[in-house]
């Protein structure tokens, strides 16, 4: 009997290359994802370094600051600095190093609107101390002195004061049209004050949720010099009897024109080295009708970097209430119409009620 040889099996060949190939297919996925691995390192080494050379970026600059404020203090003819720095005359203690400042602008008739802060957005008694000290947030109304000190508005705030303990009482002379002015010194006063990573201005007819102001100011904290609010650039009026006319419409150009960009003045933040600049240029600062612009115009031609963050200006229910809705939520609410929000006493606490993040959203803030 005769065993037959096997035939060739054609399929061999076929099955033989196909093993290959998905051997080769095999060995470029792993070489493809060594590649992709070696790229995200990569990328994580570059923004590490990105992100010391900016914390060096904010070192260097505030080693700078510190020159110009030893030289300033040098300088006699920068009056009013030594004043603001250490109103006592006494030896100076080391400031609190806290994480932000924010000041509340008000006025003597503006009480109710101050009760309606403390029932909303702004905590009270212990939780404010509480604030300052666990997440490093001083909040405070600030106001001056009428034109008669010790008269009868400044005892009245005395009053409140010692009842609330919130304010932050600064040499100024009160008045409408004298807002630059208290702006420049309210920064002052609280850098002289508080050693803060950000100061905040705002307006006390805005709400306010601290947890996400406090989230925003911390994305830019290794930043040096920063200015963030809602960036705008208004038409410069001259005509007067208007209610934003500026009296120094000629340095802009001819009419028609439009103001350089600038936070709007409802609510704004500034870094720890353009709050020093304001406080070391206090006398020589130049003051436009409206303090927004007086703001912006400090900054022209300093290395400063405007961020424009649209969730500092959002607008009352219903347009707070669904970006909250949808996960958004705002830093401030007003009423454009009315440059804060309209009959603020009788609405903040809807407001708040309808856009508030809630009380403990800023006590589980890490920043």
């Amino acid at each position: 009997m005769m065993w037959r040889t096997p035939e060739a099996n054609d399929h061999t060949p076929k099955i033989k290359r196909r093993q290959d190939q998905e051997l080769q297919l095999s060995q470029d996925g792993c070489e493809q994802k060594g590649k992709l691995a070696t790229e995200r390192d990569i990328m994580s080494e570059v923004s590490k370094t990105h992100e010391t050379i900016q914390m060096l970026d904010k070192t260097i600059s505030s080693l700078e600051f510190e020159l110009v404020t030893s030289r300033a203090g040098q300088d006699k003819n920068l009056d009013g600095l030594h004043a603001l720095e250490n109103p006592s005359g006494e030896a100076s203690s080391e400031k609190p190093k806290v994480f932000v400042v924010i000041g509340i602008n008000t006025a003597f008739s503006s009480r109710k609107r101050r009760d309606s802060v403390r029932e909303t957005w702004m905590p009270r008694g212990t939780r404010l101390s509480q604030l300052e000290q666990e997440k490093g947030i001083v909040i405070r109304f600030v106001i001056g002195h009428s034109a008669t000190p010790g008269g009868i508005l400044d005892r009245a705030i005395e009053a409140e004061d010692a009842q609330h303990k919130d304010f932050l009482t600064i040499d100024h002379v009160e008045g409408y049209h004298e807002l630059s002015a208290k702006t420049k010194i309210y920064f002052a006063t609280a850098v002289a004050k508080w050693d803060a990573d950000f100061y905040v201005k705002v307006d006390d007819d805005v709400h306010v949720n601290l947890g996400a102001l406090a989230t925003t100011l911390a994305r830019h904290r290794v930043k040096p010099r920063v200015y963030i609010g809602c960036m705008k650039s208004g038409p410069v009026l001259a005509e007067r009897d208007v209610k934003y006319h500026e009296p120094e419409h000629w340095k802009f150009g001819e009419q028609g024109n439009k103001y350089f960009r600038h936070a709007t003045g409802q609510i704004y933040a500034i870094s720890r080295d353009l709050a020093r600049y304001i406080s070391i240029n206090l006398p020589i600062l130049h003051k436009y009708a409206n303090e927004d612009v007086s703001l912006g115009s400090w900054f022209i031609g300093l290395d400063v970097e405007h961020i424009d963050d649209r969730n500092m200006c959002c607008g009352t229910p219903p347009d707070c209430h669904w970006k909250a809705q949808a996960g958004n939520v705002c830093v401030a609410s007003f009423d454009w119409s009315c440059s804060g929000i309209c009959k603020s006493v009788e609405r903040i606490k809807s407001v708040h009620e309808r856009c508030g993040e809630g009380d403990a959203a800023v006590w589980s803030t890490f920043f």
